[in-house]
């Protein structure tokens, strides 16, 4: 056979502990940064503006920005839930 012969891709049926930690962060970042952009953009459809300087006129709150603690607790939830499972 000659060198050139395509090769299969590695199938790996398991992960290790810190690829399903990475996997659980990745999830929770993903969770955390899409309800944030939604509350953004409800913000940005709630808040009138004026015509002529482009200066807010109503007072709404921005969201805050989540921050590494609000996506730690929300990937501590992912895990938890991998851990323990459905409850039955």
């Amino acid at each position: 056979m000659s060198d050139f012969t395509p090769k299969l891709p590695e199938v790996k049926f398991s992960k290790n502990g810190y690829e399903i930690r990475t996997d659980v962060l990745s999830m929770a970042k993903d969770a955390v940064m899409e309800e944030y952009h939604s509350k953004f953009r409800g913000w940005e459809m709630s808040v009138a503006k004026d015509e002529k300087t482009g200066q807010v006129v109503t007072r709404v709150d921005m969201p805050e920005f989540p921050g590494l603690d609000k996506i730690m607790e929300a990937a501590e939830k992912f895990y938890g839930f991998v851990n323990t499972g459905t409850k039955k």
